[in-house]
This record gives structure tokens, sequence and C-alpha cells, in this order.
């Protein structure tokens, strides 16, 4: 093996080293949650002993944003990259179809009904069917437009009579 292949998988090693510990950074708004799992990582890169990591905010203004950027820098500082640097992207938006598969049961095991598909107009007026995570009736009603967080609404199961929280589709 050459000296510059070598030198490739030792950056490239460190590369998936630095995702792994910004990959397991947990959302504070849903700890069950990690950045990754959510789709905010977006990219990380090595470019000589410097770590650049890129997030994108579940929707404008988030306020769990610095929490996360503040423990995603920490979770790399740990993992011992000196001064990494956590960049905010805003473009392309992030939308729930970039929650993978886990994510999303991970969701409804913890109560919170995961998003019904991807943003439709059928979402954005009210006629998709929310299942309740408790019981998995569709016969459900939205209480308020905002739950625990902006990004959730508040429903109520009629068959379990359970409140619970949606995770809106954007």
């Amino acid at each position: 093996m050459s000296a510059a292949a070598a030198k490739q998988d030792v950056i490239e090693s460190d590369r998936q080293r630095a995702w792994r510990a910004a990959a397991a950074v947990c959302d504070p708004e849903v700890p069950v949650l990690t950045i990754e799992d959510l789709g905010v990582l977006r990219s990380v890169e090595l470019e000589d002993a410097s770590v650049t990591v890129e997030i994108t905010p579940t929707y404008s203004g988030c306020p769990a944003m610095n929490t996360i950027a503040l423990d995603v820098e920490v979770a790399l500082e740990k993992a011992g990259f000196s001064k990494p640097v956590v960049k905010l992207v805003h473009s392309p938006a992030w939308t729930t179809d970039w929650m993978n598969d886990a994510a999303r049961e991970k969701l409804r095991v913890f109560g919170i009904a995961p998003p019904a598909g991807s943003g439709s107009r059928g979402v954005l007026f009210g006629i998709d069917e929310i299942a309740c995570p408790k019981c998995g009736s569709v016969n459900t009603r939205k209480i308020s437009e905002f739950g625990s967080t902006a990004c959730k609404a508040h429903y109520t199961c009629n068959a379990c009579f359970e409140p619970f929280d949606y995770f809106k589709c954007i």
C-alpha cells in the first residue's frame, strides 16, 4: 500500500469515528432519537486535524439546535477531535422524510405517533389518519396544533382515551 493510500485510510477511519461520535448525540427534546435517526446530521468532513460537522434544524428557529451543536462538539472532543466546528445548514430544508425507519419505531414505542408519511396536501389540511401509538387506533382527534414542542401536535385517542403527541410531517 502506498503512503498516500495509507493516509487516505487513516482519514476515512477518523471520519467514520467522528461520524459515530456525532451520530450518537440525542435530540434533547426527544431523547430516544439520535440526530442520525432524525436525519439532522448531514455531513462530517475532516481536513488535516480539523473536523467539521453539518447539521440541519428540523424547522427554522428550533430551540434545540444550540444544545445539539454543543453536544456534538463535546462528543467530538471526547472522541479525540480538538476544536470541532459545527455548522447549521438550512438548505435543503429538513423534512420528516429524512427520518429513518428505526426513528419512527422508537417514537411509537416512546408514545409519540411518528410522522404519517411524506409531507402532502393531506397532511397540511388534516386529512391523514394519525394512529394512536398506544393502541394503534386511527379513531383519534387533534387537540392542539402544538404539543410538548412546536414540531409536535397534541392528539387524543377516542378508542383508549389516551392523549399523545404526533410528530408532524414537514
